[in-house]
């Protein structure tokens, strides 16, 4: 048992007379339960002037913290008379107060027995309170009396924060796009596409499936068709414009005859050979001469002669780029915007929630968010979709740290509040988060920052933490 003098920072705690609270011949005097830091500190004053311990007898005194079907042995005292005193010493009698206990000689009690025990604080101690036991002993360690009563409690209000979400700004217009890259092959010098040449039903068809996706909803409505076409940098520049400029050409014709967009719907462009795209592939390898490679294609300088000089250099390397890099710089980039209609009816917002999340703003998000209860896992499961959609957005990934701290999904909210930013309620989510987790001197600069930039609710959480601490 662990006896500790130490001085008392009162929580929350209820002292008891001794008048009301007894047990044949001892009087309980006074009794506190205290937080104190990570411990809970129990200290106990009961009074034992009226007990009599006959000479073979024994007494145990006994404290034990409980809650429910939790409790802690907090140890005890036992009180021997004179000859079973004598009987314990020479081995002949068991000890009473075995393990976390005393055993004294009853004629050394003390009018008044000062018991304070300290031990690490845990959850259900809150709402706990303290049963003081007495057991009476006889002959060969057989129990002739047992009373107990319960006495003190320990309770102190958790910090409960009012959560505050956000509401997005609502879109006036929805606006979203598709993008990706098709890799058609043309027969050399030809710039006619070839539907069946090589893989380009492939490629095409990744084309239309992005513009089908988009024109066959009938919420959305495509705005902009874009296509952009690149060559290699093999051969000669000029022949490589001629190519890029033709192939491009090709294709818009090839979609428009497909989908009958007016002639000046689908805007063209092109690049004749593709530099960019060569040196992200050459600072991703591991050629050996990768650093000359790249400073000869950052070099101003004529494209044919710059790419002579790579070829003359480092001629292994180049014929490497040639076979491996070269045919993925010949492709065409796309590009599709268009607006998604805007949903008000929270019922229509739920089943596009279901079937397709990727339609909603965070404004719509938050409108379904309101049909659910504060806490609720319906309400969590919005909000991470949410952040799922918009990954980088501050104000989702504020709210959905907000309903994962309501939920107790604390590893997950820190994630999002990192990607929270820094508006006020963003500062004020933080303060709630360390005053959670006990971190009251963070939580409470955070919370004033938060009450200066005008979250009235940072006062209350402020007021509740200064009467924990």
């Amino acid at each position: 048992m662990k006896h500790i003098i130490i001085p008392i920072l009162i929580i929350a705690a209820i002292s008891q007379a001794a008048n009301a609270q007894t047990i044949s011949d001892i009087l309980v005097k006074e009794i506190e339960l205290n937080r104190v830091g990570k411990d809970m500190s129990v200290s106990v004053v009961v009074n034992l002037e009226d007990l009599r311990v006959k000479s073979d007898k024994a007494t145990l005194i006994s404290f034990v913290l409980v809650n429910g079907s939790d409790s802690l042995d907090l140890g005890g005292v036992a009180y021997y008379g004179r000859n079973r005193y004598y009987q314990y010493v020479r081995g002949n009698s068991p000890l009473v107060a075995e393990g976390n206990g005393l055993n004294l000689r009853a004629s050394k009690k003390p009018k008044d027995l000062h018991y304070e025990v300290v031990k690490p604080y845990e959850k259900w101690m809150n709402g706990a309170h303290v049963s003081i036991e007495r057991k009476d002993y006889g002959c060969c360690h057989r129990l002739l009396r047992e009373e107990a009563m319960s006495v003190g409690s320990y309770h102190v209000e958790p910090f409960k924060p009012v959560y505050r979400y956000v509401r997005p700004e609502a879109e006036v217009v929805k606006t979203r796009s598709l993008s990706g890259s098709a890799f058609i092959d043309f027969p050399v010098s030809d710039t006619k596409i070839h539907p069946d040449y090589r893989n380009n039903s492939v490629e095409l068809t990744k084309i239309f499936a992005s513009i089908d996706s988009v024109k066959n909803d009938k919420d959305n409505t495509i705005t902009e068709l874009s296509i952009i076409g690149y060559a290699s940098p093999e051969g000669s520049y000029s022949s490589n414009t001629r190519l890029a400029m033709g192939r491009t050409h090709s294709l818009k014709e090839y979609v428009q005859e497909l989908y009958h967009f007016e002639s000046s719907f689908i805007k063209t462009s092109y690049e004749s050979e593709d530099w960019e795209g060569l040196r992200a592939y050459v600072e991703k390898s591991t050629l050996p001469h990768k650093k000359e490679i790249i400073n000869i294609i950052d070099i101003d300088m004529d494209p044919d002669a710059k790419e002579n000089l790579i070829k003359r250099s480092y001629r292994d390397e180049y014929d490497f780029l040639l076979k491996n890099c070269y045919p993925a710089l010949r492709h065409s980039d796309y590009y599709i915007g268009y607006t998604i209609r805007t949903y008000t009816d929270v019922e229509e917002i739920k089943r596009v929630f279901v079937e397709n999340p990727q339609k909603l703003s965070l404004n719509e998000f938050y409108l379904l968010a309101q049909a659910y209860e504060p806490g609720s896992n319906e309400l969590n499961h919005v909000f991470e979709t949410a952040v799922k959609v918009y990954p980088d957005d501050e104000v989702a990934n504020l709210n959905a740290a907000i309903s994962e701290m309501q939920c107790e999904v604390f590893e997950q909210a820190k994630r999002h509040l990192d990607k929270a930013g820094h508006s006020a309620e963003a500062i004020y989510a933080r303060g709630v988060y360390a005053a959670l987790f006990n971190q009251y001197e963070e939580a409470l600069l955070l919370l004033r920052q938060a009450e200066i930039l005008g979250i009235d609710e940072a006062a209350y959480a402020i007021s509740q933490i200064e009467k924990l601490i």
